[in-house]
């Protein structure tokens, strides 16, 4: 015996939402994700593209009342209502795809940090396709998150390293690097100015005694000396 379909008021009971307090666009919208949810059924598919768009549209409707409305835990559908739809799609895809098998060796360390190095926006869900595509192995969210945090590959880790060095002032850059030794160029060296020769020192003469006169010209031989002026 096959059970009858839950009608439309039966469906919005079952989710405890008042009809009567619906406006005519939130009745709308509801309407139509029943027709939806009729059509497509209830597999997992279905219900997180029907949930990605509850969450989305501003309706007013409370994110327990969604939950309630698509059988999901009121936790689920509050963190499923951040993503964007294209990790809404990687999220399933990722959930449906299976067990995750394979394990993440030591030598993808590198591809995986210039794969980060060159989408610094990426999420787990692009690494993820990123690993899948290049070495075949399919992992876990909770395995790749430790194999970054092993290998300094993590977003806190990351953050961290870019940031300037502990005590700089905030928007500070690092200073750069020091030329290596043999590229250091000294400066030229200026030549030292002249200096003249100092005056012979001036004789001291003890206190009390006469002052000697001074040495009288040099006249050469044959020649008279002139006569003291008057």
């Amino acid at each position: 015996m096959t059970a009858a379909p839950v009608t439309f008021s039966q469906w919005l009971a079952q989710a405890r939402i008042p009809e009567h307090t619906l406006t005519p666009g939130q009745r709308g919208l509801l309407q139509a994700a029943y027709e939806f949810r009729h059509r497509q059924g209830t597999d997992y598919y279905s219900t997180r593209l029907l949930s990605h768009f509850l969450l989305n549209t501003n309706s007013g409707l409370k994110v327990a009342q969604v939950a309630r409305l698509l059988s999901l835990s009121r936790p689920t559908a509050s963190r499923q209502q951040g993503y964007s739809s294209k990790e809404a799609i990687q999220q399933a895809h990722h959930r449906m795809d299976g067990r995750p098998y394979g394990k993440l060796l030591p030598r993808y360390a590198g591809p995986i940090a210039g794969f980060l190095l060159t989408h610094p926006d990426a999420t787990r869900h692009d690494t993820l396709d990123f690993i899948a595509a290049t070495f075949g192995v399919r992992v876990s969210t909770v395995a790749l998150h430790k194999f970054l945090t092993k290998y300094g590959l993590d977003a806190a880790t990351r953050q961290a390293a870019g940031r300037p060095l502990a005590g700089a002032p905030a928007g500070s850059a690092a200073p750069p690097p020091a030329a290596p030794a043999e590229l250091i160029i000294p400066p030229p060296q200026l030549p030292a100015s002249p200096v003249g020769a100092l005056p012979p020192p001036v004789p001291t003469v003890p206190q009390g005694q006469p002052v000697p006169m001074p040495a009288p010209p040099f006249w050469p031989h044959g020649l008279s000396t002139p006569a003291p002026s008057c």
